[in-house]
């Protein structure tokens, strides 16, 4: 315990450096925007920004990330501000950033490494603990050599958070071990929520994924939707741990709303890997709602990072409805002019519920039946999917040849998803 308050002490006394490449390949995230967004993770994390750097080149330094003339720079406003921490805007190579360490003397994170700790910050159940571990072994695994003298040096603070100075030491074998280990906690997590997706699904519950941008607003509406204490702040990464309450659309039907963690731009890779097993619930989901935070100026290319992110899920078909939130902060006539534009838009603020009950008939409208009536042909081989679906469905007719058994059924849809592969047509039987 006296550890962790060290360490948050040290990060609420770090002074950062924030540095980027203005890129030509960035035209859709101006550097202006990409280090304002930088600015905010670091204050999240604990830091607080005394300067920027910036340089127009087309590729990073492959040996500094800048050039020489820049990284001079750095070691002068290091000095002249008494800077502890830079921060670079890009996943640094393992060579870029023990270089830049060695020249500067003083913390190099990246905005992998920045992201990965405030998770660790952040994270509140053990899954949510695994699997920020996993992310960070995995990030610091090809970056081992050398990064235990310089753990030792620092002492703690932005970037040292999660695994710590001793598992970061050891050998890559134990590290890999340590994963392994990971790997299968993880496995049992997925064995679990699957358990509790195939009860809701049995109950013909369904459910409604919130997805968005980070700090769109999406707890605040799921406490708006649901009456749940769920943590809201004005802070990047305010929810990190999915969390599922039920909610009643305006026609009766039952619904399970989960609130999940929220989307950035330029989100590691690893980390989308690692919490795979929490962002299943969104891939289970039968509708999206996708918070949009209408008081940004660049929301629009938030909402292209949300679907890459979807995308990488394989979520991005699925049927959406899109919050168009803070209203209540935003101009009355440009929330008009976006209902015109954005397919399946409303307009809502969580904060005063302006507009919540139009959302959740919108919701409604959105999902799809929760009752289908397919005719599946299920191979004798494989017999045991016929008894899958007695189990989970009502079947009406069932008939035995010599390729194997014909059985039409009424299922909930989305256990029927899991057998469409033995539908005898394409089309659902009347």
């Amino acid at each position: 315990m006296a550890e962790n308050g060290s360490n948050q002490q040290q990060a609420m006394d770090d002074r950062c450096i924030l540095v980027g490449l203005d890129s030509p390949e960035a035209w859709d995230f101006p550097i202006e925007e990409s280090l304002n967004e930088l600015a905010s993770l670091a204050e999240s994390a604990g830091a607080v920004e005394v300067a920027r750097v910036v340089q127009a080149r087309a590729k990073p330094n492959p040996a500094t990330y800048v050039g020489s003339g820049k990284v001079e720079e750095i070691v002068q406003l290091c000095t002249a501000l008494d800077a502890s921490l830079v921060i670079v805007d890009d996943e640094l190579s393992p060579a870029q950033a023990r270089n830049l360490e060695r020249i500067l003397d003083v913390r190099v994170v990246d905005r992998t490494q920045l992201i990965l700790d405030i998770f660790a910050q952040r994270a509140q159940t053990k899954e949510g603990k695994i699997q920020v571990e996993m992310a960070q072994l995995r990030y610091f695994l090809p970056r081992l050599s050398g990064v235990g003298a310089t753990l030792s040096r620092l002492g703690g603070g932005i970037g040292t958070r999660g695994p710590g100075e001793t598992k970061l030491e050891v050998d890559r074998r134990r590290i890999r071990k340590r994963m392994s280990d990971l790997r299968r906690e993880l496995a049992r997590v997925q064995r679990q929520r699957a358990l509790q997706r195939d009860g809701r699904e049995s109950a013909l519950a369904t459910t409604v994924a919130l997805v968005g941008y980070t700090n769109a607003g999406k707890s605040t509406l799921f406490n708006r939707l649901t009456g749940a204490g769920v943590y809201a702040d004005d802070r990047l990464f305010a929810t990190l741990d999915p969390t599922t309450r039920h909610v009643e659309l305006p026609r009766g039907r039952k619904a399970l709303l989960i609130d999940s963690v929220g989307f950035i731009r330029k989100l590691p890779h690893d980390l989308v890997a690692a919490f795979r097993a929490t962002l299943e619930e969104i891939t289970e989901a039968d509708v999206l709602v996708h918070v949009v935070d209408v008081s940004a100026p660049d929301w629009y290319e938030r909402g292209r990072a949300v679907f890459d992110v979807l995308g990488q899920l394989g979520a991005a078909e699925k049927p959406v409805v899109t919050a168009l939130n803070k209203i209540d902060c935003s101009d009355e006539g440009n929330v008009m002019g976006l209902l015109g534009r954005v397919a399946n838009a409303v307009a809502v603020s969580a904060l005063t519920g302006e507009g919540v009950g139009t959302l959740l008939r919108a919701i409604e409208d959105a999902a799809p039946d929760p009752i289908v009536r397919w005719e599946f042909k299920v191979p004798y081989p494989e017999a045991h999917v016929a008894s899958w679906i007695h189990k989970h469905g009502r079947v009406l007719r069932e008939e035995f040849d010599d390729s194997g058994v014909c059985l039409v059924a009424e299922i909930a849809r989305p256990l029927a998803a899991r057998v469409e592969r033995f539908r005898a047509d394409g089309n659902v039987v009347q």
